[in-house]
């Protein structure tokens, strides 16, 4: 079983046809038709169906396209670090970002790489916390970008400030002061958060949020559409539109949070990923 044979696998499987999967590869269908028989016979087992309208894959064939596409963007990270290492500043730095801190990073100074090494090209990755240390722990991204809490085992860390969880109140729902609210206030109105600010707020009364969201992004949408107040961190307002609502900072300090970068404690970072993560910075 080599790369090659697993890039056919996952094209074929992708594709739902040996024909379709041939043209995407540029090679004719009886080369392919070979691989894929080479593949099943080392491994003495079938990965597709075959019918009149094209394949299917077997449990066998669900599992290894599972762990092939994992092996074949390992692979290709492998080979951008390594040539990175290599050259310097060249290639290309894949940056796994998760959604609620998305208003802190990339950010304005990682646009620096651009002029500093002109060759560079960035990949974002963007996805939940648990994704992006997935993508970080796996090797796939070099560096990510992720939000307390999350488990550090494994990692080394940078953290940002601390900031706080804000409302994003529509006018009709405004509760609070003029700067603040307690979350005891929120207690007649519809809460609209992320799934990870679900698990950790206490609306009282047993009482579930009226909308939760995988994408934190996507609550600043809600609460401008007049939803519920909607509750993200602070930084996330600089790139959401938040319309006429007003934005007051949560009492309960108990729920502030922290973004950090992380990156693999036994994996050392290419000059790339050095220099992108002093241009992170602190996160601000």
């Amino acid at each position: 079983m080599n790369l090659k044979q697993l890039e056919y696998f996952v094209v074929i499987a992708e594709e739902g046809q040996i024909t379709a999967a041939a043209r995407r590869l540029h090679i004719s269908q009886p080369p392919l038709s070979y691989e894929l028989a080479q593949l099943e016979r080392e491994l003495g087992t079938q990965l597709v169906r075959r019918g009149p309208r094209g394949v299917t894959l077997t449990e066998a064939g669900r599992l290894l396209h599972e762990r092939a596409t994992r092996i074949l963007a390992m692979a290709t990270a492998t080979a951008r670090e390594v040539s990175s290492v290599g050259k310097g500043l060249t290639g290309t730095l894949c940056l796994a970002v998760c959604d609620s801190a998305a208003g802190l990073a990339p950010g304005t100074r990682l646009a620096e790489l651009s002029s500093l090494a002109p060759n560079v090209a960035l990949e974002l990755r963007e996805g939940s916390v648990p994704e992006v240390l997935e993508l970080v722990t796996s090797g796939i991204a070099e560096i990510g970008v992720v939000r307390t809490p999350f488990s550090t085992q494994g990692l080394r860390t940078r953290y940002a400030p601390t900031e706080p969880l804000v409302a994003v109140m529509p006018p009709a729902l405004e509760r609070g002061d003029e700067l603040t609210v307690p979350l005891a206030q929120l207690e007649d109105v519809p809460i609209v958060c992320d799934s990870r600010t679900a698990a950790v707020i206490d609306l009282g009364q047993n009482r579930e949020p009226f909308c939760v969201t995988e994408d934190a992004r996507s609550v600043c949408s809600c609460a401008a559409a007049g939803l519920g107040v909607g509750l993200v961190p602070r930084s996330l307002l600089t790139i959401c539109d938040t319309g006429p609502c007003f934005i007051k900072t949560l009492a309960e300090k108990d729920l502030d949070s922290r973004a950090a970068v992380v990156w693999k404690a036994d994996r050392a970072l290419s000059p790339l990923a050095e220099r992108a993560v002093t241009l992170l910075g602190e996160l601000t």
